[in-house]
C-alpha cells in the first residue's frame, strides 16, 4: 500500500480537494460555494468548520475512511515571510492564520488540514504559500523608505513547476536560474536563482504586469491625483488595484476566453488590451533576467492562461532571445502540495518549523 495523502485547497467561491496515493491521484473534487453561502459568515475564519464539514462529506460520499490517511496537507495562508518548504502545522502556525492581517480563504486550508489530521490521527502540513520570501536586500528597495518592496507570489506553483523542469532536464532545481510565469487572476513573474527566489512582483496586492484582476504598475503621480479626486473610498481604490482593476478595467472581464474569442472576431480593443498585457508581461520577464546577469536556463510559463496559445507565442517571440520556453498550463496546486507531503513521507524532505 501506497501513502495516501489528502489535499485541500480553498479559494473564494470554491473548496478543492484531492486524494492522492503516492503521486498517482484517486480523485478530485471541486466543492463551489454560493454568494449566498459565503454571505452567512461574517469573516473567513468563520467558514472553517462548514468547509470542513464539506469535505469530511464529500470523502463519506466517496466511501473513503479517512482512518486509511498518512497526511494531509493544505494551502498556505497569508502568514508571515517565511523560507520556502514544506511546514509542520504547529500552534504558532494556527494562531498566525486565524490572525493573519490580509484576509484570503487560503488562511483556512492549513487550519482545515489541521482538523482533518487530527481525527485522522496523523500530521498536518502546508507548503510554500504565497508569501515565502527569498528575496535578496536590492530587491526589497524602492525609493520611498515608507513602501519597501515585498514578496508575495504564487510560491506553490512556481516552486513545484521549476522542480519538474528541472528533473525533465536531469538536472536539480537548486543548481539552475529560471525565470518563471505563473498566469491567472494575478500574474507573478519570478527570478529562481539556484532554488532561491531572489525577485519577484506582489502579485497580491497589484504589482508587476497587468493582468486579468490586476492593475500592475501605474503612473505614481496619477495613481496620487486618483486617490485624492474624492471619487473612491480607500477600500475602493485597493479594490482597483486587485480584483477591479487589469482586463476587468479595460475590458469588462477576467475571463482571458472571452478576450480572446472577440480578438478572434476581429475586435480590435480587444487585440490591443490582450497585447499590452503580454507585453508587460514580456518586459518583466526581462527585468527578471537582468537580476540574473542574463544568465537563464529556461523560461517557465505556467498557470491557466498558459493554455492560450497566442498569449505563449507571443512570449515565445518577446523573450526566446533570452532562453527557450517551457510551458506546463494549469495551476497544478494541488498536485504540487501532495508531491510536497509525498516528499515528506518518503523521507526526501525534511519539514520546517513556523516559529
Amino acid at each position: 500500500m501506497g501513502f495516501k495523502i489528502l489535499a485541500i485547497n480553498p479559494g473564494s467561491t470554491s473548496t478543492k480537494t484531492a486524494l492522492y496515493e503516492d503521486d498517482k491521484p484517486l480523485f478530485e473534487l471541486t466543492l463551489r460555494h454560493s454568494a449566498e453561502e459565503i454571505a452567512r459568515f461574517a469573516t473567513i475564519i468563520d467558514q472553517l468548520e462548514w468547509r470542513r464539514d464539506l469535505i469530511l462529506d464529500a470523502l463519506k460520499e466517496k466511501n473513503f475512511d479517512i482512518k486509511t490517511l498518512s497526511a494531509v496537507i493544505g494551502r498556505g495562508g497569508l502568514v508571515k515571510p517565511i523560507e520556502s518548504g514544506v511546514y509542520a502545522v504547529n500552534d504558532a502556525l494556527k494562531h498566525d492564520l486565524v490572525n493573519a492581517k490580509m484576509h484570503h480563504a487560503s488562511n483556512l486550508g492549513g487550519l482545515i488540514a489541521d482538523q482533518i489530521a487530527e481525527a485522522a490521527g496523523v500530521k498536518a502540513y502546508i507548503a510554500d504559500p504565497v508569501v515565502v520570501d527569498e528575496m535578496i536586500e536590492e530587491a526589497r528597495i524602492s525609493g520611498l523608505p515608507e513602501c519597501p518592496r515585498i514578496s508575495i507570489f504564487h510560491a506553490l506553483n512556481q516552486k513545484a513547476t521549476a522542480r519538474i523542469y528541472a528533473k525533465s532536464q536531469n538536472r536539480r532545481y537548486e543548481e539552475m536560474n529560471l525565470v518563471v510565469v505563473h498566469l491567472g487572476g494575478g500574474i507573478s513573474v519570478s527570478a529562481h536563482r539556484q532554488g532561491r527566489v531572489i525577485d519577484t512582483n506582489n502579485a497580491l496586492n497589484g504589482d508587476g504586469p497587468l493582468a486579468p484582476e490586476r492593475a500592475g504598475g501605474l503612473p505614481a503621480s496619477a495613481l496620487v491625483d486618483l486617490c485624492f479626486s474624492g471619487r473612491y473610498t480607500q477600500a475602493e481604490l485597493h479594490k482597483l488595484l486587485a480584483g477591479k482593476g487589469g482586463m476587468v478595467a479595460l475590458m469588462g472581464t477576467n475571463s482571458m476566453l472571452q478576450i480572446s474569442q472577440m480578438m478572434e472576431a476581429g475586435d480590435a480593443r480587444a487585440t490591443l488590451m490582450l497585447n499590452a498585457m503580454c507585453y508587460n508581461v514580456a518586459k518583466e520577464i526581462g527585468a527578471m533576467a537582468t537580476t540574473m546577469c542574463g544568465k537563464v536556463d529556461a523560461i517557465i510559463v505556467t498557470g491557466g492562461i498558459a493554455h492560450d496559445k497566442y498569449v505563449v507565442e507571443y512570449l515565445r517571440e518577446r523573450c526566446s532571445f533570452i532562453a527557450p520556453l517551457a510551458v506546463y498550463p494549469g495551476e497544478n496546486e494541488l498536485e504540487s502540495l501532495s508531491a510536497n507531503a509525498l516528499g515528506v513521507l518518503r523521507g526526501e524532505m525534511t519539514p520546517k518549523v513556523y516559529a
